[in-house]
């Protein structure tokens, strides 16, 4: 059996693997690395190669730093100004909590972001009687696409980019990701169409208290700190300095808000994501398994015939878009991107276009988690407290997933050509 048929196999187990979560994501794809060990498809000394990726740095950096705004209650104090500033009507409340849910996951992670503003936006729906399963849902979801704004926002867009650099190609700039629109596009979707697809029932009184509000004492001039230091992690990582990297500025930050007391250092280790840690650190030496086996490139061949023999590159983002949209909804967005983004790279190497926009067509999908309550922590995490079943995710969220796949089709071939 060839190099190239074995990986393929392992890569078959990896997906079904993370589809059915039959063990833990992260032992999967720590499992997957040390199997392509073991079949001797990359040398022993590059199973744990992952861990030494700069990738990883820069996502240990921006956890702490984005825990560091919530452990001084910054992030929550934005949350309540921006909403009392918008009012408490359902429009307009709904208006705020999207655009403050947005804002804060462009930089800081979705699932805390939507944590620290579910107490807030339940304490306001009850003083202003507005039934929470009409806010809740806008929220998670606004959580959920504000991390397609930027770089760091998501851990698909790192992944996407570091792919690309993998290959030998230029990765994305820090904001790149925000010429997609899919904020606004959501924005507006949830304004005009989607709250016409929430449920309209009340809570009971026990869903209303599930999420109770912490009285808790926080220092000012902390929270003013926080804010700061995230604000010139954000500038510098966007002006792009060759003279620091953005893993040397995610790290510098972390550093200082432990330093500054923004933080502990116990909480700082604890508001690193592990999962996602060795989520990406197990699913990079895979993927140089399958650049070094030509598993990649027997995957692009069976997919360019598959669609045609000569498909369009156009043809191709819809489809990865689909399949990456597809598996999000069950799976995590960041082994959805893992997975497709060297697939991707490879098909478009073989149809002679850049790759780059099929790999931002596959980040972007892997963060349309909006149909599932499972897709996306955030759209778990509201499940109970806005008393939503199922098929309010279905109806809502995949017309918000189609709005998604047509604003991203739109823009993509006009900001990133296929051909250059």
């Amino acid at each position: 059996m060839s190099p190239a048929i074995k990986c393929l196999i392992l890569l078959a187990v990896i997906a079904l693997f993370f589809v059915t979560e039959i063990i833990p994501l992260a032992i999967t794809a720590i499992g997957g690395a040390v199997a392509c060990g073991l079949l001797g498809l990359i040398p022993a000394k590059q199973v744990f190669s992952g861990l030494s990726n700069s990738t990883v740095v820069l996502f240990a950096g921006m956890f702490v730093v984005g825990a560091a705004m919530f452990y001084t209650g910054l992030a929550q104090a934005i949350g309540e100004k921006v909403v009392h500033i918008f009012g408490t009507g359902e429009n307009s409340l709904m208006l705020g909590l999207m655009l403050v849910g947005t804002a804060l996951s462009s930089v800081l992670s979705n699932t805390g972001t939507c944590a620290c503003l579910m107490p807030v936006a339940l304490g306001i729906c009850a003083a202003s009687k507005n039934p929470a399963s009409r806010q809740l849902l806008p929220m998670a979801y606004a959580c959920g696409w504000g991390g397609i704004i930027t770089l760091v926002g998501t851990p698909p867009n790192i992944i996407g980019s570091g792919a690309l650099t993998a290959a030998g190609l230029p990765g994305f700039s820090f904001f790149e990701f925000a010429w997609i629109g899919i904020p606004v596009a959501g924005i507006l979707y949830m304004l005009l169409i989607g709250k016409y697809l929430l449920p309209k029932a009340e809570l009971d009184a026990d869903q209303e208290i599930e999420q109770e509000i912490e009285a808790t004492t926080h220092d000012k001039k902390k929270q003013m700190i926080s804010g700061m230091i995230l604000l010139v992690c954000v500038i510098v990582m966007a002006l792009d300095f060759k003279f620091i990297s953005l893993e040397m500025t995610a790290i510098i930050g972390a550093l200082v808000c432990v330093l500054t007391g923004c933080l502990t250092e116990k909480q700082a280790y604890s508001s690193i994501d592990w999962v996602t840690i060795f989520l990406f650190a197990g699913m990079m030496p895979v993927s140089t398994a399958m650049d070094k086996t030509g598993a990649g490139k027997l995957i692009a061949n069976w997919a360019v015939g598959l669609m045609g023999g000569e498909p369009t590159p156009l043809i191709v983002t819809i489809v990865l878009f689909s399949i990456s949209c597809f598996l999000t909804q069950f799976m995590s967005n960041t082994a959805s991107a893992a997975l497709l983004c060297p697939i991707g790279i490879a098909i478009a190497k073989q149809l002679n276009a850049d790759p780059k926009a099929v790999v931002m067509a596959i980040a972007v999908a892997a963060s349309c988690a909006f149909a599932t309550p499972v897709g996306t922590p955030p759209c778990t995490l509201v499940l109970g407290p806005g008393g939503y079943k199922f098929m309010d995710y279905v109806k809502c969220g995949t017309g918000l997933v189609l709005v998604c796949f047509v604003v991203s089709l739109i823009v993509i071939p006009m900001v990133w050509p296929f051909f250059p």
